[in-house]
Parts: structure tokens; C-alpha cells; sequence
């Protein structure tokens, strides 16, 4: 079931992916390309685990801690920067 499941999710998943970039390149304005971003970086780890998944490797999902961690602090900073315009204050 899994070896037809997993290659579906792959495909949704790029998709979204693309969506979210074109989201990012058009957005209308700052926090819509913020949010595009953020939604990128949770679809990006979306796939990273699903490979991990697919390879039965635990590797992946270390990874995908690290860059989980990493997207929400960015997050915070690129919101800081917009409501305060610095973001170390």
C-alpha cells in the first residue's frame, strides 16, 4: 500500500511546493510572501521526512529537526524586522 501511497504524496507535495513558489514570487505584498515562505520551508521538511519515510532512514528526520528550528527562528526574525524594523533590539 505504501508503494503506491508515498510516490502520490511526492507528487502533491511538489506540487504544493510550486504553488507556494509562485505565491512568493507574486505575492501582492510583504506578509504574503512571508507567509508563501513559511509554507515553503513546512512543505520542504514535508518532503524531507516523507524521503526519510521512503528510505527507512533515520538521518532525514534529524535533519528535518534542524531545518524546522531553523525556519521557525527565521520566521520570528523577518516578523521582528517588519513590526520593529530591527531585529536585535
Amino acid at each position: 500500500m505504501l508503494a503506491y501511497v508515498i510516490p502520490l504524496c511526492f507528487v502533491l507535495l511538489s506540487i504544493a511546493v510550486v504553488l507556494n513558489m509562485l505565491r512568493l514570487i507574486q505575492g501582492p505584498d510583504m506578509p504574503d510572501r512571508i507567509l508563501a515562505l513559511d509554507t515553503l520551508y513546512i512543505n520542504g521538511l514535508a518532503l524531507i521526512i516523507l524521503f526519510g519515510v521512503w528510505l527507512a532512514s533515520d538521518i532525514f528526520f534529524e535533519a528535518a529537526l534542524l531545518i524546522a528550528v531553523m525556519g521557525f527562528v527565521s520566521t520570528v526574525a523577518v516578523a521582528k524586522h517588519l513590526l520593529h524594523g530591527d531585529i536585535i533590539d
